[in-house]
């Protein structure tokens, strides 16, 4: 099924790119590519794999196929092919695959009253919490990797409850296997990701009135545990955010989202009168972008908690970056990206961890990049991973990238 629908996207890309540009029409279909060509150096795969090389290739084929069907209603869609180790956190894992996901494909309809403005969605979105996944596109993106939130695997489980304190404690080294003692699935996990950059199925309202903006999403599953439409786990969910521009080039936001995040594999271990829907997932997050000249900037800090039962004090982790871009000239630019993560104590009926439930980390990235010419961009980048359980340069990176952004491939219908 996966080779199928690999083969489907890139005879898709073919295909499409045989229609030749044209004006902006009333009607018509357009398909912006991003294929981005990839290497990275680093011991990470090792410890997977001792016999592992350092140096793995890559490759990033995201496409936009959208079409236009007249002045206010439109359908879109991101879809993205990846081969893995791509992004930093894959390198964890020796395992070379072929990933293919459904960003976005969704019905959209848009309407302007003067200085205010209407967007509906319905199908599949990315989530309306926080701001990263806005700028997942290589080309929009000027480092290499994702910040901590948006690649860092949490060692939770969904699908699996944790005894109390010292069985959370024990699943304390990253990309390994989590596993809790207290039933629930058989199947390997690494964890969970607080913060998905991928879509769910769902509807979204997006208003904006002068300097204000504002947006309420509702989907079938969690943020942090995204599920389809044919799942067992589905749970409705709502996320909202919203933002103001203080001044030209600055604005702040913020987002928040709470619901169901367990699967049903544990609906039976909960204790009796309680279901799924009494522990939920809870995020909250600021953020705030700032630009003026060559200079920009942006950073967010986020909050979420976990709600297990057997917890009095159910593990929570805030993460948190900043990122500063400087263009030094009309080809060249220097980005500096630095974030952390901070894991809380847990506590059970008996037990309160004497630190956090799993170890604190600080990631810094800086990448400069090169554009040869208005359609590709070159960005090489070196990261620094801090954490209690890894020493000196081993889980560092040293990451390089062409970008590759084809924007005429459209065709007018009317």
């Amino acid at each position: 099924m996966r080779k199928r629908r690999i083969a489907f996207a890139f005879a898709l890309l073919v295909s499409l790119a045989c229609h030749t540009a044209a004006q902006e029409a009333e009607v018509g279909v357009s398909v912006p590519v991003t294929i981005t060509a990839g290497a990275l150096e680093t011991h990470r795969m090792q410890g997977d794999d001792p016999q592992a090389g350092t140096i793995a290739a890559a490759f990033h084929v995201t496409l936009y196929p959208t079409l236009k069907l007249g002045p206010h209603w439109f359908v879109y869609s991101a879809l993205s092919l990846r081969s893995t180790p791509f992004y930093y956190y894959d390198a964890y894992h020796a395992d070379r695959n072929v990933n293919f996901d459904t960003l976005q494909a969704f019905v959209g309809y848009t309407r302007t009253y003067k200085s205010a403005s209407l967007l509906v969605k319905a199908g599949q979105l990315t989530s309306a919490f926080g701001y990263f996944p806005l700028h997942y596109d290589d080309a929009d993106n000027p480092l290499l990797d994702q910040p901590l939130s948006y690649e860092t695997l949490l060692r939770l489980r969904p699908d699996q409850l944790p005894c109390g304190v010292e069985n959370l404690l024990e699943q304390h080294e990253y990309g390994v296997n989590v596993n809790f003692e207290c039933g629930g699935s058989t199947a390997e996990s690494y964890g969970l990701m607080p913060a998905t950059v991928y879509g769910m199925p769902g509807i979204e309202i997006d208003l904006s009135v002068h300097k204000a903006d504002a947006r309420f999403q509702l989907t079938n599953s969690s943020p942090v545990n995204p599920q389809t439409l044919l799942s067992g786990s589905q749970h409705p969910q709502w996320t909202a955010g919203g933002g103001y521009t203080l001044a030209p080039g600055l604005r702040i936001g913020a987002s928040a989202f709470q619901g169901p995040f367990l699967d049903r594999a544990v609906a039976g271990l909960l204790p009796p009168g309680t279901s799924i829907r009494n522990f939920p997932a809870t995020g909250a997050g600021l953020d705030v972008q700032w630009a003026r000249g060559r200079w920009s900037t942006s950073g967010e800090w986020q909050w979420f908690r976990f709600d297990y039962p057997n917890f009095s004090a159910s593990p929570a982790a805030s993460f948190a970056y900043a990122e500063v871009k400087a263009v030094l000239n009309a080809r060249t630019y220097l980005a500096l990206r630095a974030g952390f993560q901070r894991n809380s104590r847990v506590q059970d009926a008996v037990l309160q961890s004497p630190g956090a439930f799993s170890p604190d980390r600080q990631s810094y990235e800086l990448a400069i990049g090169y554009r040869p010419n208005r359609w590709q961009l070159v960005k090489v980048g070196y990261e620094w991973l801090k954490t209690a359980e890894v020493s000196g340069t081993r889980d560092n990176i040293v990451g390089i990238q062409l970008v590759t952004s084809i924007h005429s491939l459209s065709k007018a219908l009317r």
